[in-house]
């Protein structure tokens, strides 16, 4: 299943890649669940980004692997794969896009995700959507210029 959401933003495309650190990660994260960060390398190929979801009674590793990144003229993008996945997931596959949009920039979030059964996928799709929704004022007011 997939969600796309898009975010304009006041700021250029290299002001948000220069933003796109382990701060803003942590201000994007969702008040539930509890998000501890264990490890942020950054948004290139090669680098990992691994943190543990805490349900209360359970906690959950997430851990994805930057598997693309480019960068040219008004466009900065990134993809993140999921390779170990909370309980809920089978497949996750995140595309980070940044374009140029006049003065300020259009933060592109393209998800695509699976449940372990397909069945259970639709009901992901509306908490992902939110989780994701969550994020466009964080988005608006980080990259304000």
């Amino acid at each position: 299943m997939r969600i796309v959401i898009q975010t304009k933003v006041e700021q250029t495309v290299d002001q948000v890649k220069a933003g796109f650190n382990e701060k803003l990660f942590m201000k994007l994260s969702p008040p539930f669940p509890p998000v501890k960060l264990l490890r942020f390398d950054g948004s290139r190929t090669g680098d990992v980004v691994s943190l543990e979801l805490n349900f209360l009674l359970l906690k959950q590793k997430w851990t994805s692997h930057i598997t693309e990144d480019e960068t040219k003229e008004g466009l900065f993008r990134f993809v993140d794969e999921g390779k170990s996945l909370p309980f809920f997931l089978k497949y996750w596959r995140h595309h980070h896009q940044i374009l140029q949009d006049g003065s300020g920039s259009m933060i592109v979030d393209d998800i695509s995700f699976q449940a372990p059964l397909r069945l259970l996928t639709p009901l992901l799709y509306p908490v992902l959507f939110l989780q994701f929704w969550y994020r466009k004022p964080i988005y608006r007011s980080f990259f304000k210029a």
